[in-house]
């Protein structure tokens, strides 16, 4: 849905099919979010993980 004011374009009303939908929306636009997804994307890649199983109970 577009918003306007004036009968210009003022906003975009965007809505989510599920809560999940809105929750993945609000992750991928918070900037700390995705800087600790790369931060782990490249310790995966650097070899430096540890799997579930691996882990002490």
């Amino acid at each position: 849905m577009l918003v306007t004011i004036h009968g210009r374009p003022a906003a975009v009303i965007i809505g989510f099919e599920t809560e999940d939908d809105w929750l993945e929306y609000r992750l991928l636009q918070d900037e700390r979010f995705r800087e600790r997804i790369e931060q782990a994307r490249q310790q995966y890649r650097a070899g430096k993980y540890v799997v579930l199983e691996d882990l002490p109970e």
